[in-house]
């Protein structure tokens, strides 16, 4: 399933925008990427049904103490999950996508777990299954992982976002290891962004049902539409939130926006969910720029 024209359209308007904005910011990307980490730590931890709340991910990360008491292995999935998204961060520009990166990757994000099983992919013997779905045998997860990276790399003509939600199912379809696949695969993602100049994303917990539906889907008929909206609207979220920023606007809630201009409260939500809006999310809040004009969009 391929992107339509009119989203590519949306997409190429916001990153020419974004990268002409961010010219002599790059330290107010910083912060922005800074104060983000514990949301994307925790969204995706939460995904894999951690119990650690957005509030106690911020304090493990910040290594300020927890009130109540948490197993040692979520402390050492925050943080070292936090130490993935950094090393993303800093090293994404400097080399492709490879195997040697995704083992260099799972054995940061397990170490300190279990050191049996970090930064190697699974053996004779190590079956895995998401549900029902049960994953290919070890013998062939390292070719399998070859074959996907290659034809990612030599699939010249694909629209990029295609592209990475097709690598994105077809990693998580392999599980190529025995534990951290979602957030590797997750953490993967943004990785292949960031090499494309784009900025990191969220997949939200909130959002969990429809992600795991796209594996269903796509293993059901063959496509990679539902992945492709997922990735999108965390794309062009996160493409509203640093515009939004490097532009310098006063940032309220949508909540408040909408009742300083007496909007419809639904109309506005559900715009803001669809990404028809330049709104984002700050800890779960809906946020939007004071200054942005609804007008052009009511009906």
């Amino acid at each position: 399933m391929a992107t339509s024209k009119h989203l590519k359209n949306k997409l190429n308007t916001l990153k020419k925008e974004f990268d002409s904005l961010r010219l002599g910011k790059e330290s107010l990307l910083t912060l922005i990427d800074e104060a983000e980490a514990p949301e994307s730590v925790y969204n995706s931890n939460a995904i894999e049904n951690s119990t650690l709340t957005l509030g106690e991910t911020e304090k493990i990360l910040l290594d300020m103490e927890v009130s109540r008491d948490v197993s040692l292995r979520e402390v050492y999935e925050a943080k070292n999950l936090s130490r993935v998204f950094d090393y993303i961060k800093s090293k994404s520009q400097e080399t492709d996508i490879s195997k040697e990166i995704i083992l260099f990757l799972h054995k940061m994000l397990i170490d300190n777990i279990d050191e049996k099983i970090a930064g190697r992919f699974r053996r004779a013997g190590e079956y895995v299954r998401v549900g029902n779905y049960i994953a290919p045998a070890p013998e062939k997860v390292e070719n399998m992982i070859d074959e996907l990276i290659f034809a990612y790399k030599n699939n010249l003509d694909g629209y990029f976002l295609d592209k990475v939600a097709k690598f994105h199912i077809d990693f998580e379809n392999i599980h190529p290891f025995n534990d951290g696949n979602g957030r590797i695969g997750r953490a993967l993602i943004c990785f292949q962004l960031q090499r494309l100049g784009f900025p990191l994303i969220i997949i939200r917990n909130r959002e969990k049902k429809i992600y795991y539906q796209a594996f269903g889907n796509y293993r059901d008929q063959g496509n990679t539409k539902i992945m492709e909206k997922v990735i999108l609207l965390a794309l062009v979220e996160s493409l509203h939130k640093r515009i939004t920023y490097l532009q310098g606007s006063r940032i309220i809630k949508l909540s408040e926006f909408i009742k300083k201009k007496s909007y419809s409260a639904s109309a506005l939500t559900n715009a803001a969910r669809r990404q028809n809006i330049p709104a984002f999310r700050e800890k779960g809040i809906w946020k939007i720029s004071e200054d942005f004009k609804y007008e052009v969009l009511k009906k």
